[in-house]
């Protein structure tokens, strides 16, 4: 059993989305960020970490270093191409007997509950703790999109309780997350532990010189319906022409909502903001901070966040985010702060709020301020040592070795 000082082997299970992927892209989203950004702070303080994702392409190699003591590696499950989100849990069986051919780990943290699914029985076999994050939690189709994220495949309400009963500590990116594995999965509250994430505040950071003017509004998300990108639309579109934003749209249609980008592109056309309205696709995290930087406004307008940490890259950059009133997103932003909270999906309501800060100077001005002021006590070696803590915790209590049924219930 390792010490408290010894350096920890750490595999980090990314079933159906790789973290060398740029976020924004297919299925690749803030998950993506987390757990590079955490896996390379954990490496840098001595730890060896080891992420698993599948094989989407003949071209991948088996193995790709990512940062000094951080290793990709690509495991054979179903075919090697990009395939629908909602089919890789088909693949959990495989790529389970692919995780077992890795050898041991002094701990296993599963992101996202396909991951989980292949990762806990495995931990059981070798003793190995087993740690869940979701990142996300389905809610049933009859609920509002609020309740979260629709399940894009049968198994998956029954595997995130099964996931939140059974696995040796939950780790949560807010308070609202964990009160969700509480209340809707069942979760243990002594189980569940809050990893707030990070951010880079020198790569994300202010531009000293904005130019004046309406300048842009800006959108980074995967787009679905999820991500309420049609209220970002018609709010921009509401708000009067002499200080209206164009709009600027950062990321790519995830694979099971092929045709999305056509059905935003007509809810423009049908408010005549056609000709502001811009997608950029997928952004490097260079180029997405580049886009920040020159923005007027960030908006988040989400149906259901467990954080939202594109809020926290706005404030790392100097920009007021405007947000919606869900999940974690009232735990990134500060309502009058470091920007703009609505407890409102009226595009009426979201218009006269981005009017408000790009008429008045001084009000972006004292938001922009005071979020990069919090931005910079969140950093991503922070994030990183409150998750050591949490697997030390498990490799020295021994909690992988209790007695537990891992039938499904």
């Amino acid at each position: 059993m390792p010490s408290a000082s010894t350096p920890l082997r750490i595999a980090l299970v990314c079933l159906h989305t790789s973290p060398g992927s740029e976020p924004g892209s297919g299925d690749a989203g803030g998950m993506n960020v987390v757990v590079r950004h955490q896996a390379e702070a954990m490496a840098a303080a001595g730890h060896t970490v080891e992420i698993m994702t599948r094989r989407s392409s003949l071209d991948q190699p088996d193995s790709l270093p990512l940062a000094p003591g951080v290793t990709l590696r690509f495991l054979t499950a179903g075919p090697s191409r990009p395939v629908a989100k909602g089919e890789h849990e088909g693949f959990v069986d495989e790529f389970r007997m692919r995780l077992a051919e890795l050898g041991t780990f002094d701990v296993i943290h599963s992101h996202h509950w396909f991951s989980g699914m292949a990762a806990l029985p495995l931990s059981r076999l070798t003793g190995t703790p087993h740690v869940q994050s979701f990142h996300s939690i389905a809610a049933d189709d009859a609920t509002p999109l609020a309740a979260g994220e629709r399940a894009e495949s049968p198994g998956r309400m029954a595997g995130e309780a099964w996931l939140a009963r059974e696995s040796d500590a939950i780790v949560a990116v807010s308070a609202a997350e964990a009160d969700t594995v509480v209340m809707r999965l069942g979760g243990s509250i002594d189980r569940v532990r809050i990893v707030y994430p990070g951010v880079d505040g020198a790569l994300f950071r202010p531009q000293p010189d904005r130019p004046a003017g309406t300048g842009y509004a800006v959108v980074a998300a995967r787009l679905q319906p999820l991500k309420g990108l049609d209220l970002a639309i018609e709010a921009v579109a509401a708000v009067p022409a002499e200080l209206r934003p164009d709009l600027v749209i950062a990321g790519d249609a995830s694979s099971d909502f092929d045709g999305y980008i056509d059905e935003l592109t007509a809810l423009a056309a049908r408010h005549g903001i056609e000709h502001g309205l811009r997608f950029v696709g997928p952004q490097s995290r260079a180029d997405l901070a580049a886009l920040f930087r020159g923005a007027r406004a960030v908006l988040v307008p989400s149906h259901s966040e467990t954080y939202g940490l594109v809020a926290l890259e706005a404030a790392a950059s100097g920009v007021p985010a405007i947000v919606a009133a869900s999940g974690g997103l009232r735990e990134a932003v500060d309502d009058g702060v470091t920007g703009v909270v609505l407890d409102s999906r009226d595009p009426q309501a979201w218009a006269a709020a981005i009017a408000e800060v790009l008429a008045h100077p001084a009000l972006a001005r004292r938001l922009a301020d005071a979020a990069r002021d919090r931005a910079e006590g969140l950093d991503w070696p922070h994030s990183a040592k409150t998750l050591i803590a949490v697997y030390r915790e498990l490799v020295g209590s021994g909690a992988a070795g209790r007695e537990r049924d891992l039938a499904v219930a």
